[in-house]
């Protein structure tokens, strides 16, 4: 069965016991936690050791598994902190950003040497580092996915696949989704109006009200037997009252169980 969670980003101006008590309420199975520096830091990098016995307390409580972590930024001090806090708290997998200007070659070589040597690290941990492609950055659409996948072959180093940014990049989600789905350890799911260059409104992102081909897209990740964790992330919601993110989160998770359960997959 294919594991359903919430980046804690959606609950951004709230505390993590309430961000994952809506979680669990919405009917997920787990959660990525935030440490997104600057937006949402449910747990604090810099303190994380500080931190790390009450996350794993609130998650154990509420029953919801933290199943990655989102750094969100190609830092190597801050992924070193969290390689270590992902160790000790059990989270697999850490989520970064490619970093780097789109059609930049200088800045293609040096995220492409940042990850390789990164996920090296992250391999000494046990765990995976995961990037997404991402509008306007180096790596932002299929094919330089694909070209990161083959630079790259470190068993450690996994693809984020995001819905919403390989829209915006033009492309027809399930059929890129296909392309990269051997190297695929994470997958990002929301949904998008239009083709951005944001992701629109917050409730704009819940999956079922945009244009993105979600049943498909969910239908490859099931015929590809994929085992790794799905979490929605809705960004831009900080603001927003508690109601309106639990809404959010609620719908978008009746959504994606049901797309999932036509295709196998719950």
């Amino acid at each position: 069965m294919i594991h359903l969670g919430v980046n804690t980003v959606l609950f951004a101006g709230f505390d993590l016991r309430t961000a994952l008590k809506h979680i669990k309420w919405a009917g997920f199975d787990g959660a990525e936690i935030s440490a997104i520096q600057g937006v949402c830091e449910h747990l604090v990098l810099d303190n994380w050791r500080r931190d790390a016995p009450s996350v794993k307390a609130i998650s154990r409580d509420l029953d919801v598994p933290l199943t990655a972590m989102e750094v969100g930024e190609l830092d190597e001090e801050r992924l070193l902190k969290a390689f270590d806090a992902g160790a000790e708290m059990g989270v697999r997998i850490i989520n970064s950003a490619a970093g780097g200007k789109q059609d930049s070659g200088k800045d293609w070589k040096n995220s492409i040497e940042t990850l390789a040597r990164m996920a090296e690290k992250a391999e000494e941990f046990g765990l995976s580092l995961c990037v997404k492609a991402q509008v306007g950055s180096v790596i932002h659409d299929t094919e330089t996915t694909l070209q990161a996948m083959a630079e790259i072959d470190s068993p450690a180093f996994g693809i984020d696949m995001d819905s919403s940014h390989i829209h915006r990049a033009g492309e027809e989600p399930k059929v890129a989704l296909k392309q990269v789905i051997s190297r695929v350890r994470h997958v990002h799911i929301r949904d998008c109006k239009g083709q951005g260059p944001g992701p629109g409104r917050p409730e704009d992102q819940a999956c079922g009200r945009g244009d993105v081909e979600l049943f498909g897209y969910s239908k490859v990740l099931v015929e590809a037997d994929y085992s790794g964790p799905v979490n929605l992330e809705i960004m831009g919601a900080k603001d927003y009252e508690l109601s309106w993110c639990g809404i959010i989160a609620a719908e978008s998770h009746g959504y994606l169980n049901a797309c999932l359960s036509l295709c196998g997959g719950r």
